[in-house]
């Protein structure tokens, strides 16, 4: 069976960063293990065409430490630059392929199961992001309104009665987006929408102020029925209401029980690591938004690629460009 060198769960930016960062110390026979059908999917799913991208999450400045010389730019531009940077690189990408958990052997190699086989390899980054698991709900969803609940913008069309659920950036964006063609109602539980940052505060403001979107602020759903095939929200402190669709925005929580699975100690939301990203289990690392516990911006995760390079090599000598 073929030894990798190195074996990546993810293929966002912390996970192309580590193997290309890498590569580029010398290190050969990466693969990288991805369960949709390409690379970012993250941004694929949750961006809407021409969002921008920026490489700073809110405003942070992170200086960029590796060799990846990533600009702001657009979900377009930004899909276009990682499939360049793949490209140029011998990184072997394995889509279609979820991983189930990760097992240390006795000779200090990995075994890394997925449906139907193993791979194996001598060190392992999981960089599966935060939203790859977005949160749900706590009351039941009716199986008859699967198709009219979602978490993106997927089935979206026009002319439909929308309620976006939440108060952050993808809420934002998906209300003031959706708005364009469909009679959009966005319901927050808090007052304000302060979460979002500063370009969406103003795009939320001036939609509802221009009456394009309705908001529902201070407000709590309690439950979601169907009734006659439509959406019936049960709001604690307004009437229900009958919608088309209704769409989640309620962010990511970290997968425990797949880092529970494969060892990896979990501490306030977060998988135990060291500044080298290397977690309780030598060899088995962590890197992108899963190490936060709010949040990330793709600065940090090619960092976190970065310095997981140099660690796995020893040495870093780089120079950018």
């Amino acid at each position: 069976m073929k030894m990798y060198e190195l074996a990546i769960i993810g293929a966002g930016p912390a996970g192309i960063a580590t193997a290309v960062e890498s590569y580029l110390q010398g290190v050969r026979n990466i693969i990288i293990l991805e369960k949709d059908q390409n690379h970012n999917s993250t941004i694929r799913k949750y961006y809407k065409d021409n969002k921008r991208v920026d490489k700073d999450w809110k405003g942070q400045k992170v200086e960029l430490d590796g060799r990846i010389f990533f600009v702001d730019g657009t979900k377009e531009t930004t899909l276009d630059f990682f499939d360049e940077i793949l490209e140029k690189h011998c990184v072997e990408l394995k889509t279609h392929t979820e991983v189930q958990k990760i097992e240390k052997k006795e000779d200090d190699t990995f075994e890394v199961f997925i449906a139907g086989g193993v791979i194996k390899a001598k060190n392992v980054v999981v960089t599966i992001g935060r939203m790859g698991k977005p949160n749900k709900p706590e009351y039941k969803i009716p199986a008859t309104l699967k198709k009219q609940i979602g978490y993106t913008l997927d089935g979206c069309t026009s002319g439909e009665k929308i309620l976006v659920v939440g108060g952050g950036d993808s809420a934002v964006e998906y209300a003031v987006d959706l708005a364009e063609k469909n009679d959009v109602t966005i319901c927050y539980r808090r007052e304000t929408f302060r979460r979002a940052n500063p370009t969406n505060q103003t795009n939320i403001a001036n939609a509802i102020m221009h009456k394009e979107v309705r908001p529902l602020l201070g407000v709590n759903i309690e439950a979601i029925e169907d009734e006659d095939s439509k959406v019936k929200v049960v709001f604690k402190e307004i009437e229900s209401e009958l919608f088309d669709r209704v769409i989640y925005a309620i962010g990511g929580t970290t997968p425990s029980g797949f880092l529970a699975s494969s060892g990896i100690k979990e501490e306030d939301g977060v998988p135990v690591h060291d500044e080298n990203y290397e977690t309780n289990i030598k060899g088995l690392f962590v890197a992108g938004d899963i190490t936060q516990e709010r949040g990330g911006s793709i600065a940090l995760g090619l960092n976190h690629g970065f310095a997981i390079a140099c660690y796995i090599m020893g040495d870093c000598q780089v120079s950018k460009g």
